[in-house]
């Protein structure tokens, strides 16, 4: 698996990690907080992902074990920010859907704004790194409420919800192949996020932000079938 700076190239490989360790991420976070005290689960994966966010940005380059590392803390400690938003304080999975949905667009318009590109090819300097950090934790959180929003809310459930979002996942590549959208468009994808990195793809189509949540919707999915 090649890289792009900070990140690894993504490719079908990438992609069935991607898809492991957001399963991986949900039923580790559900048997946490499950398992132990709450408060204590959360405080000690907050610890381990600055930890593994501090290596991850000493790095002077993409080291596959670390950035996956870094992944699966991401994981583990977005789902979990997203199920303490509703568990505890009552919120609605509407309502947290929309609160990190627009913290997503919140990250990526200060990141354009600051940087003049959201291109993951240019992850190079410590600064445009902590924002791709940022989105990619937010998409997490995001990931889950709209999963659960779907499944539960709008009573499609986890399987259902699985194909909704897998079909949201071919849109941006269709489209861009077929339709000739534009691929700086594809931010137009119900979920946006930062997580569907394709560079020279055969559909040919080039990293955006488009459809992240899908896949962690999926992989949301996925451990609710197994459980």
């Amino acid at each position: 698996m090649g890289t792009l700076g900070k990140v690894p190239r993504a490719s079908l490989l990438f992609w069935v990690i991607k898809v492991l360790t957001t399963g991986m991420g949900e039923t580790t976070s559900d048997f946490l907080v499950h398992r132990f005290v709450p408060e204590f689960a959360i405080a000690v994966a907050a610890a381990v992902l600055a930890c593994s966010l501090v290596v991850q940005f000493k790095a002077n380059r993409c080291v596959p074990w670390i950035y996956w590392l870094a992944v699966v803390m991401v994981s583990i400690f977005g789902t979990m920010c997203a199920d303490v938003v509703h568990v505890q304080f009552g919120v609605s999975y509407l309502m947290s859907t929309v609160f990190f949905g627009a913290l997503l667009a919140l990250i990526f318009f200060a990141w354009y704004s600051t940087e003049k590109t959201l291109s993951i090819h240019s992850i190079f300097t410590r600064r445009r790194e902590t924002f791709y950090w940022a989105g990619v934790l937010t998409t997490f959180a995001l990931g889950t409420a709209a999963g659960d929003m779907t499944a539960t809310t709008l009573n499609l459930g986890y399987f259902s919800s699985g194909l909704l979002f897998l079909a949201i996942f071919a849109i941006p590549a269709i489209g861009y192949r077929w339709l000739g959208m534009n691929e700086y468009l594809r931010f137009g994808s119900p979920i946006p996020s930062h997580a569907r990195w394709v560079h020279r793809s055969p559909t040919g189509s080039r990293s955006r932000h488009s459809v992240a949540g899908s896949a962690l919707v999926w992989g949301r999915s996925a451990s609710h079938w197994a459980s």
